[in-house]
């Protein structure tokens, strides 16, 4: 398991029963750590982005499982501005995904400012994906680098098709879901069915806010999202999503953040998918098996909801920020 923090990262090896644990880290201690990535093509290599006191925002590689790490040459970094334009300057890299396994060395970057970028060479230089960085309604959906989070918009959740390396998703907060079919080269919306914070108009990408999108190891055709305004699913080839958090525990909400989909196990073949509630509560399961969604037992939470967290109505907004 791979932990990354604001003061470091870590990695915990366990037994295959789960029972001992090994912690091995810091690395990077002090260094604010986004994203840790295993690189499943080859299981030895790791890429860490990080954004470091004296370097500034960097990606950092290991060929050998995190003994030792390389900075990149060339990290994430936006086009040079026309003259007479204000530019855009990385401030770190939030996330990190390897390309496809018949592309071996390709990965893919999202960072905040909200950009797009990849590399060719196992993540040692990076180069940016115009069509998305340089667009001009792009970047009106993406904001400014003040909206958002406190420290910053995010491009993230970037997904490969495991059938097609030309299949590819990608997430912004806020700018909503898009999805590209030719490599990246063009790209289309996904965001019908989805709701927005009420007073809001749902018709402006500006305005949705997914926090997370996941894909089905076993089902590639199936996406879920934790996003601002519920749990959704999407099933493909529809272009439709359905919002299946709505049987989440009432206690609970569908409001959160991180979301993990395992690979089927023999004796469940669906996808599993845990939730992380945005007021504390404990971690939920949910299952869902074939085209249909149903709740699974959920761990008990410990007291009583935080103050200032309210319980989301149905189809209504939380305070919760991504």
């Amino acid at each position: 398991m791979l932990v990354a923090t604001r003061k470091g990262a870590w990695f915990f090896h366990s037994d295959d029963k789960r029972k001992r644990w090994r912690v091995d880290g810091p690395h990077f201690l002090g260094h604010t750590i986004s994203h840790v990535q295993l690189d499943p093509r080859d299981g030895r290599t790791l890429l860490a982005a990080a954004k470091t006191g004296h370097l500034g925002p960097t990606i950092f590689r290991s060929s050998n499982g995190g003994r030792s790490w390389k900075e990149a040459t060339q990290p994430p970094a936006f086009a040079k501005a026309p003259e007479g334009t204000v530019g855009r300057a990385v401030d770190h890299t939030f996330w990190l995904t390897p390309g496809h396994a018949s592309e071996r060395g390709s990965w893919y970057a999202g960072t905040s400012p909200q950009g797009l970028f990849r590399s060719q060479d196992g993540g040692d230089t990076w180069a940016p994906l115009a069509g998305i960085n340089d667009d001009p309604q792009y970047r009106e959906w993406m904001g400014n680098a003040q909206d958002g989070t406190p420290d910053g918009p995010k491009l993230h959740s970037i997904l490969v098709d495991p059938r097609d390396a030309e299949h590819l998703y990608f997430a912004m907060s806020s700018g909503g879901v898009h999805e590209s079919t030719d490599g990246g080269r063009h790209w289309h919306t996904l965001v019908k069915g989805l709701e927005v914070v009420e007073g809001f108009d749902v018709s402006m990408l500006t305005f949705h806010d997914p926090h997370v999108v996941r894909l089905c190891p076993s089902h590639p055709d199936r996406l879920y999202q934790q996003n601002h305004c519920g749990i959704y699913r999407l099933d493909r080839p529809g272009d439709t999503w359905l919002r299946v958090g709505r049987k989440m525990p009432k206690r609970v909400g569908d409001i959160g953040f991180p979301m993990v989909v395992p690979r089927a196990t023999p004796t469940w073949p669906g996808c599993f998918r845990w939730t992380a509630p945005a007021c504390g509560r404990a971690p939920v399961r949910k299952a869902s098996r074939r085209l249909t969604s149903r709740a699974m037992a959920a761990r008990p939470g410990s007291g009583s909801r935080p103050s200032g967290c309210p319980s989301p109505k149905p189809g209504g907004p939380s305070n919760a920020r991504p």
